[in-house]
C-alpha cells in the first residue's frame, strides 16, 4: 500500500514533510484544512483518535508524533543517513533534541494560537500569550548558544533533527520574535532553504 502522510499547514508536520522528500518516500500527502476543523472530523478521527497531525498510514498501521515519525524515516531509509543509526550515545542526543522540541519548544509557541488547549479564562489566555515571545526567545538562546553545532544541528551532518529546528524556527516571526536576533539559527534556516526536498514542501504549507 501508498503511504499515506496527513499534514496541516505551517504545524510541525511540516519537520517530517519534509523527511518524507528528502529520503524519497513512496506517500500520498493529504492535507487537512485547519479552519474547517477537519482534523476533529469523524473520517481523521478514524485515523488518528488524538485529531492531531502529523499522522503516516502504514502497512502495520499508523504512527503519530513528530518525534517517532522522524525516527521511524530513518530506520526505514537508512542509506538516507538521516541519523546516527549506529551510534546509540549520538542517537540518543538527537532523540533528546527532537525530545525537546516537541515538549518544550512547541508547547512554548502553542500557548499562543492554542491556549485553549489549557484554559477557558480570558485572562489566562491572554496571559498565556503574552508570554510566548518571552518563552520561545527563551528556547532559542538556548538552541543558539548550546544546541546547535552547526553547520547542522548535531554537527556536521545533516539529520531528522534539522527539519524539526526549521519548522521551530518558522514561527518565531509570528511569536513575535526577530530570527536575526539569533545568528547561528539563521543561518540553518537560509541553509534548510537552499534544499530541493524543502522548496518542494514548503508552497504545500503556504509558506
Amino acid at each position: 500500500m501508498t503511504t499515506r502522510f496527513y499534514y496541516g499547514p505551517k504545524t510541525c508536520a511540516l519537520a517530517t514533510h519534509i523527511v518524507l522528500e528528502y529520503v524519497g518516500a513512496d506517500y500520498e500527502a493529504i492535507k487537512l484544512d485547519f479552519r474547517e476543523n477537519q482534523q476533529r472530523s469523524k473520517e481523521y478521527l478514524a485515523v488518528n483518535p488524538k485529531g492531531r497531525v502529523p499522522a503516516l498510514v502504514t502497512d502495520r498501521g499508523v504512527i503519530t508524533e513528530t518525534p517517532a515519525l522522524l525516527l521511524y524515516l530513518a530506520q526505514t531509509y537508512p542509506q538516507a543517513k538521516v541519523a546516527p543509526l549506529d551510534d546509540p550515545f549520538a542517537l540518543a542526543e538527537m532523540q533528546a533534541a527532537n525530545s525537546w522540541f516537541c515538549s518544550t519548544v512547541h508547547v512554548a509557541h502553542a500557548h499562543g494560537p492554542r491556549g485553549s488547549r489549557w484554559s477557558d479564562d480570558p485572562a489566562a489566555l491572554q496571559s498565556m500569550k503574552a508570554k510566548v515571545s518571552k518563552n520561545m526567545t527563551d528556547c532559542f538562546d538556548w538552541i543558539e548558544e548550546e544546541l546547535l553545532r552547526g553547520p547542522w544541528l548535531m554537527g556536521a551532518n545533516f539529520t531528522v533533527a534539522d527539519p524539526y529546528l526549521f519548522t521551530m524556527s518558522s514561527w518565531l516571526a509570528t511569536d513575535g520574535v526577530e530570527m536575526a536576533k539569533f545568528p547561528r539559527v539563521t543561518e540553518h534556516y537560509k541553509r534548510m532553504l537552499e534544499m530541493p526536498a524543502v522548496r518542494k514542501v514548503l508552497p504545500l504549507h503556504g509558506m
